[in-house]
């Protein structure tokens, strides 16, 4: 059921951002504490590139040590020249005692300075990086805005904000509302709906930040579904790409069946043309659990660093459809490589074996039809995240063969991490592959 989006004056208030926006890797079975959160890794990549700056505490304690030498040197009655070649002398005799020159204990004590010194100011970049983001994320709201105001109403402020018009999709099961935006100039039958998946942890409302689709709802043509899933055990917002909806205290939810729905209902108001999937990371996983399940209507579905499991039955006899993964070669909570560790008996809970980056173009090339290449070659290279210098990710696709309108490509970002810093020219590429798949 749809809900025309109330007037500004009838908007009830939103309640406050919550800070425990983790992107972590719930869906590769990790544990809690395993498992960095989306502002950890934006946090660790940007802290990377920072100036080392020492802490405060540091430079007053060293003052006071030099305070303290040049009074120790007044009291023994020796000049600071005099008092500093006694320290050089007896650095020396301690070095010929450890069986070292003067030159080798001076690069040692410079490198132990340096490791100190780059220890502190690693914690140093990491606490201004937690406040930066706390301040950012300071009003967000602590649910997944399944109720009045919160994360669904502001999600609805940014679709607006750039022009798109809102309605409100009801899921008549969990009788909760989702963001659908609209395009000022709709074509029955024809404007394409893509269905846009937060990560784990995420919301609506900070996956539109991350990945800004809402931005370009008008100037591209497109509906845009921005659903929010429901809470794990761990109280943090996860899907379930699995057919087991038990799993991870996600007690009877089927994540299948509540996205197949909220696409049914929305388009019991519109008809929409293609259907799209786009998911990061958890969000990814289940973008491609969708396509393994032959949503109707779906074209193509899109998943940045998140993958599908190594075993995953579900997916047999599944119907090809357009692919395309995008992954960072430096990613490390989902790795490009995959992770196929079989489970530790001693570990509290199952680890998860999913496929790496290659091996899912691998799949999906299969079911159209086509081989992967073995040794594939780059078409092109782009420039699209902003914290790796030059155009590092890699287009890759097979040769030819694949089915009747089936494109595959894999988009190898070269040092690029878990949460890359993408701009207008990710954008721009992205739509441009998804919306040219009809």
């Amino acid at each position: 059921m749809l809900e025309e989006q109330p007037s500004e004056d009838e908007q009830p208030e939103g309640d406050a951002w919550s800070s425990e926006d983790e992107q972590q890797a719930s869906d590769a079975g990790l544990s809690k504490d395993e498992r960095p959160s989306e502002d950890e890794q934006l946090a660790s990549d940007e802290a990377q590139s920072g100036d080392e700056v020492p802490s405060e505490d540091e430079g007053r304690a060293d003052g006071e040590r030099r305070l303290e030498d040049k009074q120790w040197a007044e009291d023994e009655g020796l000049s600071e020249d005099e008092q500093s070649a006694k320290d050089e002398a007896q650095d020396e005799q301690w070095a010929e005692d450890e069986g070292l020159s003067t030159n080798e204990q001076s690069a040692q004590d410079e490198a132990q300075a340096k490791d100190e010194q780059s220890a502190t100011d690693e914690e140093w970049a990491k606490d201004e990086e937690w406040v930066k983001d706390e301040e950012w994320l300071g009003d967000k709201d602590a649910g997944v805005g399944l109720g009045d105001g919160g994360v669904v109403e502001q999600t609805a402020g940014l679709v607006e904000e750039f022009g798109g018009e809102v309605v409100y999709v009801h899921h008549p099961g969990r009788g909760d509302r989702t963001v659908l935006g609209l395009p000022t100039e709709f074509v029955d039958g024809e404007t394409p709906l893509i269905v846009s998946l937060h990560g784990y942890a995420g919301d609506s409302l900070y996956h539109s930040a991350f990945v800004p689709l809402h931005q370009r709802v008008n100037a591209d043509g497109f509906a845009l579904l921005l659903p929010n899933a429901l809470p794990d055990g761990a109280g943090n917002p996860a899907w379930n790409p699995t057919d087991q909806c038990c799993d991870g205290g996600k007690a009877g939810e089927n994540d299948v069946a509540y996205l197949t729905e909220l696409v049914a209902e929305a388009t019991k108001a519109r008809n929409f043309g293609p259907l799209y999937f786009f998911g990061y990371s958890n969000g990814g996983f289940m973008a491609y659990h969708m396509a393994c399940k032959a949503l109707t209507g779906l074209r193509a579905v899109v998943g940045l660093a998140g993958t599908s499991y190594v075993q995953d039955s579900s997916c047999d006899g599944a119907p090809p459809v357009s692919v395309l993964h995008i992954h960072g070669t430096a990613d490390n909570v989902i790795l490009y490589d995959g992770d196929e560790i079989e489970p530790d008996p001693n570990v509290d809970g199952e680890r998860a074996f999913y496929a790496g980056a290659e091996d899912m173009v691998t799949r999906w090339s299969r079911r159209a039809g086509c081989d992967w290449p073995e040794h594939a070659q780059p078409h092109a290279s782009l420039d699209l995240d902003q914290y790796v210098p030059g155009p590092e990710t890699q287009v890759l696709r097979p040769e030819s063969g694949c089915a009747d309108g089936i494109s595959v490509e894999l988009w190898s970002g070269v040092d690029s991490g878990h949460g890359p810093s993408y701009g207008d020219a990710f954008m721009d590429a992205l739509l441009d592959w998804l919306l040219s798949q009809t």
